[in-house]
Formats: structure tokens, C-alpha cells, sequence
């Protein structure tokens, strides 16, 4: 992918990047409760899964945000046209592997292509995800849990990856509410950039309906 240098003395935030860059732990995280009825059933009707899905409408979204498309190469700031994902993939012996996804797609040419390549994947048995991981965005899922909150493992030094994770959905007054969590570096994202990612994954399962 390509990626452009960001210009620090024209950087309207460069005193922030160089506070929240010099703490231990660099990072500003949140959770929401996502409607997610409508993508339910759009990935019901084409007999998808649920989870491809739910990656489609966050990759798209987070792409749409300039600053979660951005990342801290040796004290530098380069942003990114296009960012794909890094996926955790159930294997059977209770472990998981990553899968590598573009977005740029139609929603149900994903679907199938999401499907192969995580069949693709799970014959790795492993978490060494090939290429640079630079660019990526690293997204999980907890589908056994209904959460509020969550605290996620990060590599130290830091890295400037933004981190996106589901839960197990709930049903509440004919709405299907799922915990969507996104976990970024404060040095390039606020709470402004966090919250257009939130209302942009909305957006993306509004485009959805027929």
C-alpha cells in the first residue's frame, strides 16, 4: 500500500503526538452498543456470515477516517490511502490464526471471498501473518461474551495499529445491540476521529438495505 509522509511543522497536532507518543501506554480506547438488526439480516439473506459482515462495515469505516489510516514509522507520521485487515480465525484445538482481507469490494463479493480465505488461513495453523503488518488494522471477535469493556494485549515499544473487536450480540426492544470496541494511538487519534469511525460503521450498514 502507499503512504504518504505527513509534513510535522505543518501538523495542526504535533504537540499532542509528541505527549501521548512519549507515555508508556499511548493508547485511547472505546466501546459501543452497535445497532447491528439490519446487517444481521442482510448477511442472513445471503446466507453469510455474520462475522464477515460485521468486518466488512468496520474495514470500510475506519478507512473512511484519515487518522486511523495513519502510523508512527520511526518518529515520523505516514498515512496510508488504503488499510486492510488482520483477522483472528477460530482453529478447531481452541487456538486461531490471522486472515488478511481487503474491503475494496462489493459486500457480497467479500462474503465469498472473506469465506475462502479464511478456509485459506486455517490450514496455517499459525499467527505469523506474512508481509508487512504496518498498515494493518487488527481486528477480533468475542462471541461468547455480551461486554462493556475491554482491555487488549498491545506490544511494547508501542505500535500505531488500530485495534477493532466485536462481541456476542444481545436483543433489546427488537434491536440486535453488539459491543463494537476500537482501540487506537492517542498521539494520532482523538475522540472526534473515534466517533465518526463509530457513526461510519452505522452508515456503512445503512448502505446496505435494498
Amino acid at each position: 500500500m502507499s503512504a504518504q509522509r505527513i509534513d510535522l511543522s505543518r501538523y495542526p497536532r504535533r504537540s499532542h503526538f509528541e505527549y501521548f507518543r512519549s507515555m508508556a501506554y499511548p493508547y485511547v480506547g472505546l466501546t459501543v452498543q452497535a445497532d447491528v438488526t439490519e446487517l444481521r439480516r442482510a448477511a442472513a439473506a445471503r446466507k453469510g456470515s455474520f462475522f464477515l459482515a460485521c468486518l466488512y462495515c468496520a474495514a470500510r469505516a475506519a478507512n473512511g477516517v484519515p487518522e486511523l489510516r495513519q502510523r508512527i514509522v520511526d518518529g515520523e507520521i505516514f498515512q496510508y490511502d488504503h488499510c486492510d485487515t488482520s483477522h483472528t480465525v477460530a482453529l478447531p484445538d481452541g487456538t486461531y490464526c490471522y486472515c488478511r482481507l481487503d474491503c475494496r469490494t462489493d459486500f457480497d463479493s467479500f462474503l465469498s471471498r472473506g469465506r475462502a480465505a479464511q478456509e485459506a488461513a486455517m490450514q496455517t495453523h499459525g499467527i505469523d501473518d506474512a508481509g508487512d503488518e504496518t498498515e494493518l488494522f487488527f481486528v477480533s471477535c468475542l462471541p461468547w461474551v455480551t461486554y462493556t469493556a475491554m482491555v487488549q494485549p498491545v506490544p511494547c515499544p508501542a505500535d500505531s495499529n488500530p485495534r477493532i473487536t466485536f462481541g456476542r450480540f444481545r436483543e433489546e426492544n427488537g434491536k440486535s445491540l453488539m459491543p463494537l470496541s476500537l482501540l487506537a494511538h492517542h498521539g494520532l487519534v482523538d475522540g472526534l476521529h473515534m466517533a465518526r469511525f463509530f457513526e461510519g460503521f452505522q452508515e456503512e450498514i445503512r448502505r446496505l438495505r435494498p
